[in-house]
């Protein structure tokens, strides 16, 4: 039988829901059956592995929920575990196939009481002094700890919380004492005062805590939270977004959104507005100014939603919205007056933060100039043909190192978690030409290679890919494709994150079920296919190797794809046909060069041994101040001993390309961020490793051509 080709599946999967809309129950379901009913027949129907939605997986769902809600296991009772747990925990997978919704309002509703409980608690344990004299702990590692068995037992454990958070703001209040005890005007308080000072810091932050639970912890929102859980129990990346949320995911993969252009921060919970971008609506309007506290948020001539409790994010994803719409602001200014500032949203590009941008690494001694291309993602924005996409921008970068004359690049992909797909292939391009990239397989077809029709290649010369822990997806796919071609370096983390999969969203809409665009119910980001090496191995779970692998306190962290208990296998594929890249370097010889100066580079050995050494101690704390003391200062030891070791003691030279240094001279903030880009860059060890690496590779690339060595030191 002939097989159907990718894109008429995804057409056939959408055809499907409309007949399953069409053979539902006459009695017409709610939005939460309407939207558990649409995920569940897309999850079987269109994902790439799908589990079967029965009760195993019902299990699933309601234990990740249950842990989702309380991962620090001080919320529910072992007793309200059992008993939800005995009516709900084998029927989620029944509400999936039409049965009313009644799982999730059962968990909420007893996770609302059980948080105002712990409100009250929190106020009753903090009206009382501490005594830090007695030996006790508190557990910092959750995944370690059951649900209480007893009310007495799950007060002890907010009690010990409550403590520790105290504990913290007391040594340092006494700290701050004996540092200033000898200072003119310093008011010095006694212990006990400065105790209850502690205790009332503590209750202020409990307080925004329980107030964000308030207006961030309605039943939609945990509504939400309940679907992204059914959606992660398939696999950690499909993820189920509200409309608001897809909206924000829109505007992060493509750089643009329609706003203010205001940038805030949250400030003793409120929030603040901490600069106004140049030529933004926020700075023409002249009403708004740094330190300005935003206190609600309208739209247009719709009520006003207070903010109280809002972290930054929530804020922004009710001051964007669509452009020419009107967004109002009500503002307490610094002087203590409160206006309301109604602003008109236009396009903003979050240039700085999202799209490639590239320096020059300049070594007098050795003669070489190393251009390095920072690129956060690989972002594109698909609902505008004219705007900016990854692979272009890129291109710009490289013509631009080109023009400069350097004499290798670095591509810095490290904590860049993917993007497009189209664009990672077309990048490979500029540096292989023309030949396959990467392979692509969906639960139906065979593998399908994507590859480069464009034979020009724009740069040849030395080439290295930075990445870490969390370099994932396309970043992989880039990685991946220039060690199988050999034609550059892998430098970083053992490997990168392991997502080796692709994602596709589809909106649910209340009369068209599911489609391409509507999506007023939600969006479902469904993982459809796993992408492979041309090698023919996948990324999935094992991620990318690095050539050269330096030592990183992120590495004994357990954060990669590998540790998620739901994440795909790992399989492998035919390889693809393809040519290896001619270089004048061997790998060999170059790992060699390294090895050599990491097993003279004392940093690399302090990262090592303190990043293991600081996980094993953050299991427990003890709530005694004497040993909490010593506890702490051996941490702060370690910590700063591996915060000064990832620091260069002799900073690099780097510096913008001559026509970039005014780029952001009519927009201070931005001047300054980039100021500190290249401070940043100019300590980074991980940098300079990399860029000794570029150097051995243009020194072997300059012996062949009987050209002037590098000089090594």
């Amino acid at each position: 039988m002939k097989r159907l080709p990718f894109i008429l599946l995804v057409v056939l999967l959408i055809g499907s829901f409309f007949a399953f809309k069409s053979s539902v129950a006459r009695t017409p379901p709610g939005k939460y059956e309407q939207i558990m009913g649409l995920v569940g027949q897309l999850l079987v129907q269109g994902h790439f592995s799908p589990q079967n939605i029965d009760d195993n997986f019902s299990r699933k769902v309601f234990d990740k929920f249950m842990d989702d809600l309380d991962f620090e296991k001080n919320v529910f009772l072992k007793s309200d575990y059992d008993s939800l747990a005995a009516i709900y925990a084998n029927h989620i997978d029944d509400e999936m196939k039409g049965a009313p919704v009644q799982s999730f309002l059962a968990i909420s509703a007893v996770f609302d009481k059980r948080i105002q409980e712990s409100s009250n608690w929190s106020k009753a344990i903090l009206a009382k002094p501490f005594d830090f004299t007695v030996n006790e702990s508190v557990a910092m590692n959750f995944d370690k700890l059951q649900y209480p068995a007893s009310e007495a037992e799950r007060r002890d454990r907010w009690r010990k919380k409550l403590k520790y958070l105290t504990l913290e703001k007391y040594v340092d209040l006494l700290d701050e004492k004996k540092a200033n005890k000898d200072q003119k005007g310093y008011v010095i308080k006694s212990d006990k005062e400065l105790e209850a000072q502690a205790r009332g810091r503590t209750d202020t932050v409990m307080g925004r805590l329980f107030e964000r639970y308030k207006a961030k912890y309605t039943d939609n929102d945990k509504f939400d939270m309940f679907m992204n859980t059914i959606a992660n129990t398939m696999d950690p990346h499909t993820s189920f977004m509200a409309p608001v949320d897809r909206r924000y995911f829109d505007e992060e993969m493509s750089g643009t959104f329609f706003g203010i252009g205001a940038l805030l921060q949250q400030a003793d919970g409120k929030i603040k507005i901490s600069s106004l971008n140049a030529g933004s609506p926020a700075e023409k309007s002249g009403q708004l100014q740094n330190g300005d506290i935003i206190t609600k948020v309208a739209q247009g001539d719709g009520p006003a939603e207070d903010l109280m409790g809002y972290n930054v994010q929530d804020a922004v994803k009710l001051i964007r919205g669509k452009e020419g719409t009107i967004v109002k602001l009500t503002v307490r200014k610094t002087d203590g007056t409160v206006k309301v500032v109604a602003i008109k949203r236009e396009k903003i590009e979050a240039d700085f933060d999202t799209y490639a941008r590239s320096a020059v690494i300049n070594d007098p001694v050795k003669h070489t100039k190393v251009g390095i291309i920072y690129l956060p993602e690989f972002y594109a924005a698909f609902d505008d043909p004219n705007g900016r996409r990854s692979y272009l921008d890129v291109a710009k970068e490289v013509q631009k190192l080109k023009d400069a004359k350097v004499n290798g690049i670095i591509i810095d992909l490290r904590y860049n978690g993917g993007g497009s797909l189209y664009d990672v292939v077309q990048m490979v391009g500029l540096f292989v030409g023309k030949g396959p990239v990467v392979q692509v397989k969906d639960r139906i077809n065979r593998a399908n290679v994507l590859d480069v029709k464009d034979e020009s290649v724009l740069y040849d010369g030395p080439l290295a890919v930075m990445v870490n822990e969390f370099s994932a997806s396309a970043s992989e796919i880039f990685a991946a494709a220039i060690q199988d071609y050999g034609r550059g370096v892998i430098i970083g983390s053992t490997s990168t994150f392991g997502k080796g999969t692709v994602q596709r969203n589809f909106g649910l809409d209340a009369k068209n079920g599911i489609t391409y665009g509507e999506s007023d119910l939600g969006t479902v980001k469904l993982t459809l296919q796993k992408f492979y090496r041309v090698s023919g191995g996948s990324t999935q779970l094992k991620g990318v190797e690095s050539d050269i692998v330096l030592p990183s306190y992120m590495d004994v962290l357990k954060l990669k794809e590998k540790d998620n208990k739901d994440a795909l296998p790992y399989d492998e594929i035919a390889r693809a046909s393809y040519s290896p890249w001619k270089s004048s370097w061997n790998l060999g010889e170059i790992k060699a060069l390294s090895d050599q100066r990491l097993k003279t580079d004392s940093a690399f050995k302090i990262i090592k041994a303190n990043s293991q050494w600081l996980v094993r101690e953050n299991d427990e704390s003890s709530l005694n101040i004497d040993t909490y003391r010593a506890e702490r200062k051996a941490i702060k030891a370690k910590s700063d001993q591996l915060n000064a070791a990832q620091k260069l003691k002799s900073t690099m030279d780097i510096t913008l390309l001559p026509a970039e240094v005014n780029k952001f001279a009519g927009d201070k903030t931005k001047a300054e961020r980039a100021k500190q880009w290249l401070k940043s860059l100019s300590e980074d060890i991980y940098l300079n490793q990399a860029a000794d690496v570029v150097d051995d590779m243009i020194n072997i690339d300059r012996l062949a051509k009987n050209a002037t060595p590098v000089v090594t030191q």
